[in-house]
């Protein structure tokens, strides 16, 4: 498995794989052709087509290749290799082609360019299961967190240092902002009232939900979030996180291990199925991130890793299915309200494990709820898989 570091990044919304993952691609050109570049020509494929307007695809790849002029065109039809294609064409002055190149936004922010043959980057875990890591750690006697950091870069514990300050800010900016999002949608933000609402009422459940609205309101307003594992759902780990480290008083060692454990089984979902909604439905982004939000919990309550695991595993089983079906292309609605829901979801999955574990042997594994995710994600029709043909996206109409 790669680094949880790629899995965590740090960058701007509304969307991992049509905002940041192009945004990245276009990086890698415009270095690559420096100020020979005088304008650029962008096609964009598939579910980048569908839904790019909506999540802001032409605005970013235009402010990334600025001051050159871009011209960008639609084609619905995807490319072979991945839902997220797209073709970059660079030319200097005298309008002769520099080059050409078919890129791929796989999810997560992470890319791939069609002559790297989707190649694995640098490995950094020799194990590609959680029944593997356990089995691993039961015969050397070892805790999952220090397995982290034995595999993880020297710099591991600062990265999270920043990815947790990056988070809690993506909070605290959604708790003091009103207004309204972008688009055509006119969708109020609603994160400060529910938190002054929260504090006057004295419901916890409504805190934590005000916390996820606060930073996906942010994500959605193209805001400065941490991925994860996606930026469409970037506001369910950070709200438990707030909340246990702000509001509990947790102190930073736990939530750093909670980080790490989190990321640990977010890269699980990512080597194994896919966090990509354009590739598997909703289950693989706001189910990914229940998951691992679940484990983050769990590791916060002083579960062992079986119970961590038994979080993780109820947190991904019952959001199997999920479409993803962003209105009008926007992440937005549903998006916003899932990941309120998804803090609270978490939590209970983590609950679930603590109590549950104590009565009963769990008969379903992780492990194997990655696969029959991958699977059902596989057989989703393309229609609910990010592409807003289908759904709520479907029924909803948008007025100009």
């Amino acid at each position: 498995m790669e680094s949880i570091k790629e899995l965590f990044k740090i960058g701007v919304g509304p969307s991992s794989s049509h905002t940041m993952g192009p945004q990245r691609i276009c990086e890698s050109i415009q270095k690559e052709v420096g100020e020979q570049a005088t304008r650029y020509e962008v096609t964009l494929y598939g579910s980048l087509a569908l839904t790019g307007k909506g999540h802001l695809t032409d605005y970013i790849i235009e402010k990334t290749l600025a001051p050159c002029p871009v011209s960008i065109s639609w084609q619905i039809k995807a490319l072979p290799a991945h839902p997220n294609g797209m073709m970059i064409v660079a030319y200097d002055k005298d309008d002769h082609e520099l080059k050409r190149s078919v890129a791929y936004s796989i999810g997560g922010g992470s890319i791939v360019f069609e002559n790297e043959s989707f190649a694995k980057p640098r490995q950094y875990y020799p194990h590609q299961s959680i029944e593997a890591i356990e089995n691993y750690l039961d015969d050397v006697g070892m805790d999952v967190y220090t397995y982290i950091l034995q595999n993880e870069d020297d710099d591991f514990e600062d990265y999270l240092r920043e990815v947790l300050k990056v988070m809690e800010e993506s909070v605290e900016r959604g708790l003091t902002t009103r207004g309204y999002l972008p688009g055509k949608l006119h969708l109020k933000r609603v994160a400060a009232d529910l938190y002054e609402e929260a504090k006057k009422a004295k419901n916890e459940r409504l805190l934590l939900t005000s916390f996820a609205y606060a930073v996906s309101e942010g994500n959605a307003s193209g805001e400065k979030i941490v991925t994860a594992p996606t930026c469409g759902a970037s506001g369910v780990l950070p709200a438990l996180i707030y909340y246990c480290h702000r509001v509990q008083k947790m102190p930073e060692s736990k939530i750093l291990r909670a980080l790490g454990i989190a990321g640990l089984f977010g890269n699980l979902i990512k080597t194994n199925a896919t966090i990509s909604g354009a590739e598997g439905g909703c289950q693989a982004e706001v189910g990914s991130a229940i998951s691992m939000t679940a484990a983050a919990y769990a590791s916060l309550l002083g579960l062992n890793l079986r119970q961590i695991e038994y979080a993780a595993e109820m947190g991904l089983e019952h959001q199997l299915g999920l479409t993803c079906d962003p209105v009008g292309g926007y992440v937005q609605i549903p998006c916003i309200e899932r990941n309120g829901f998804g803090v609270l979801r978490a939590m209970d999955a983590a609950i679930y494990a603590r109590e549950l574990g104590k009565l009963r042997e769990n008969r379903v594994s992780f492990d194997s709820v990655v696969r029959v995710m991958k699977n059902t994600g596989h057989d989703l029709n393309p229609a609910y898989r990010e592409t807003s043909l289908g759904g709520l996206a479907k029924e909803l109409v948008i007025d100009d």
